[in-house]
């Protein structure tokens, strides 16, 4: 295909698959548009005709300005005393026209609007002597018809007007020169002869016209059929082309298999087992994950007595009192046991905790400083604890609940390995990789913090290395703390956060973990501004919708506390009903609520009745794709279950406070 047809092609390639039985040139006898099936033609037929012969148009529009003014000389001659009157349509008016029409050409914009001005261009010069016409006194007016005929010739032929606009123009001289004819009183001979001449001259033009553009369609319509079958070849020689490089490529990848075959089967065999070892692990955490689902929610809700109730009777008993360390016993057994239900929702990716902007050094001396970390070292006085953290260690993104938790996990693994005496290093540090780094697992390149714990232990057994991470696998003694969960816990942690691991180890000598956390250059959040309780104290009127009765209880008695008006209700459905008759300042919402619908549809009804309503979202689960729906539906913050007195106290407060009710 030649370059020259290259934007012909393109402006009609959209049409070629959709028309591919095209044979008959089909047009409208009268206008000579396209018709039927190759009305598609028409529009990039337009185009076409306007853009391939602009600059013809533009040469016969400078020549058509030039001739017009040329016959200003003939004014001067035949006409020297309305000489200023004929130079004045000329000069002043047409000429100008044409040379505006003309300018028109270099504008694309305006190339859909140049048919109807260049008819109107035609009309306006045949006016324009039609006016001298009537200026000019007789015989001399009689002859300057003869001007008109040439206006015919560059409207039917030289300018590549189409042949409707090109007979409107046309004849809309012919009646102008009629009537003008009359009202000079021309006398009937020279009127008859003049006439015959024009509308001769009109017809021979208009036959022009059609024969010009009549040619030009069928010229269209033929190369559209080449290109049309140019395009077919090109895709048969594509296709052929295609065809051959895909025998190619599967002979050479015949001889490759060839080659290889020896290979891949003995490498089959180690695929196999490592499937399978996989398949196992998966369904292994894929039984986890059912557990975890199937109970968290419903040990939340129990645990919810345990760590929300104390916080009540706590205020009403005296610090000296007998009872007030064996109800905060009590409440700490719940907040364990609330933070080993978390551990299994992290497990089965059901409690991915939320993503803030930390730097690792906080988290590790936040840590180290925490009554927890104190209690566990004072039962290994034999081990050293060395920090080295990196004075500019970049920020990472994470969960720092999780994050904590890991950290936790990784120093008893690490004090728990040393027997005797021994020495426990943490270390964070700065690193970027310009390449990928092949260790325990492929870390991809980039700029990432690192945490790292190293320990002079007893070291990891090379067949169990690969073992670590799965769940429930533990090496540890019958007396000795774990679960086999604490390292599987590790990597689902770093893995949600989008890290990696490397785990270095040498028997008798000890083990080294780091961890990869992507870094970022945004800041630190400020830490938030103390709460009081006594700023959460409100009287307004709070609706708890709960399935259970229990922790619709628990949230009720809390808030009456605080002085607020309490109504609970057991389903979503009952809550519509009921915000049907009445309102509410504030929803408490459970998002899973059996039987009936969950928290969010129940929160998305409400707002068809109360389009501001304000809700806070109570859940066992972390924030769920259900959660994030009712928060961008408009509803305040999420709290997991089971939650304290301060907890909801301040959700509450924050929520009320937080933008205009309904």
């Amino acid at each position: 295909m030649s370059k020259h047809h290259e934007p012909l092609m393109k402006a009609i390639e959209p049409y070629l698959s959709l028309h591919t039985d095209l044979k008959e040139m089909r047009l409208n006898r009268l206008s000579l548009r396209f018709t039927g099936e190759t009305a598609v033609l028409e529009a990039p037929f337009q185009s076409h005709f306007i853009t391939h012969n602009l600059l013809q148009i533009r040469i016969a529009l400078f020549m058509g300005a030039l001739m017009y003014g040329f016959f200003g000389i003939l004014d001067a001659l035949v006409l020297p005393q309305y000489k200023h009157i004929t130079w004045l349509i000329r000069y002043a008016f047409v000429c100008p026209t044409i040379m505006g029409v003309m300018a028109a050409t270099f504008f694309s914009r305006m190339h859909r609007y140049l048919q109807p001005i260049k008819s109107f261009l035609i009309a306006f010069g045949g006016l324009g002597i039609i006016l001298m016409i009537i200026v000019a006194p007789a015989p001399i007016s009689y002859y300057y018809y003869v001007g008109l005929i040439l206006v015919f010739m560059f409207g039917y032929s030289f300018i590549c007007l189409r042949f409707l606009w090109a007979t409107l123009s046309g004849w809309s001289i012919v009646i102008l020169y009629e009537i003008a004819a009359t009202l000079t009183n021309t006398p009937s001979l020279e009127m008859i002869s003049n006439s015959f001449f024009l509308v001769s001259g009109n017809l021979a033009g208009m036959l022009v016209g059609y024969t010009i553009e009549y040619a030009g369609r069928r010229n269209f319509f033929l190369m559209q059929l080449l290109l049309r079958e140019e395009h077919r070849i090109k895709e048969a020689n594509d296709h052929l082309e295609q065809r051959v490089a895909e025998r190619t490529a599967a002979l050479e990848e015949m001889n490759r298999s060839l080659i290889k075959e020896i290979a891949e089967r003995r490498l089959a065999e180690q695929d196999r087992e490592r499937l399978e070892v996989q398949l196992k692990q998966a369904e292994r955490m894929e039984a986890i994950g059912k557990l975890a689902t199937g109970v968290a929610h419903d040990l939340n809700n129990i645990l919810g007595g345990l760590v929300s109730y104390p916080d009540l009777l706590l205020m009403d008993i005296p610090r000296d009192s007998r009872l007030h360390q064996s109800i905060s016993l009590i409440q700490q057994s719940g907040i364990k046991a609330a933070a080993i239900v978390r551990d299994l929702l992290s497990l089965a990716r059901q409690s991915t905790g939320e993503k803030k902007i930390v730097n690792l050094n906080d988290v590790v001396n936040e840590y180290l400083h925490s009554p927890e970390y104190k209690e566990f070292f004072s039962h290994h006085p034999h081990i050293q604890t060395e920090v080295d953290l990196q004075a500019d260690l970049l920020n990472v993104k994470v969960s720092s609940v999780h994050l904590s938790k890991a950290l936790m996990n990784l120093l008893h693994n690490a004090f728990e390995s040393i027997m005797i005496r021994g020495v426990v290093r943490i270390t964070t540090y700065n690193r970027y990789l310009d390449h990928s780094l092949e260790a325990y697992e492929r870390i991809r390149e980039g700029e990432y913090a690192v945490l790292s714990i190293a320990d002079t232990g007893v070291g990891i057994h090379k067949p169990d290395l690969d073992k670590i991470f799965e769940p429930f696998f533990t090496k540890k003694k019958l007396g000795r703390s774990g679960t086999g969960l604490g390292m599987t816990l590790i990597w689902s942690t770093v893995k949600d956060n989008g890290g990696f691991i490397d785990v270095q180890t040498e028997e008798g000598k000890g083990s080294t973990f780091e961890l990869y956390f992507p870094a970022t250059r945004q800041e630190v959040p400020e830490k938030e501004k103390p709460f009081y309780l006594e700023d959460c104290i409100g009287s307004e009127k709070v609706l708890i919708i709960d399935d259970i009765p229990e922790q619709r209880e628990i949230a009720a008695v809390m808030l009456r506390k605080l002085g607020y008006t309490i109504h609970t209700i057991d389903s979503g459905e009952a809550a519509i009903e009921y915000l049907r008759r009445e309102k509410a300042d504030i929803l408490i919402l459970d998002m899973i609520m059996d039987p009936g619908i969950d928290g969010c549809e129940t929160y998305r009804r409400i707002l068809e009745i109360h389009p501001r309503q304000k809700a806070i979202i109570a859940s066992g689960f972390s924030e769920s794709e259900q959660v994030r729906e009712a928060q961008r539906l408009g509803a305040g913050p999420y709290i997991r279950k089971p939650y304290s007195f301060e907890q909801i106290a301040r959700a509450v407060r924050i929520e009320l406070d937080g933008r205009p009710s309904s």
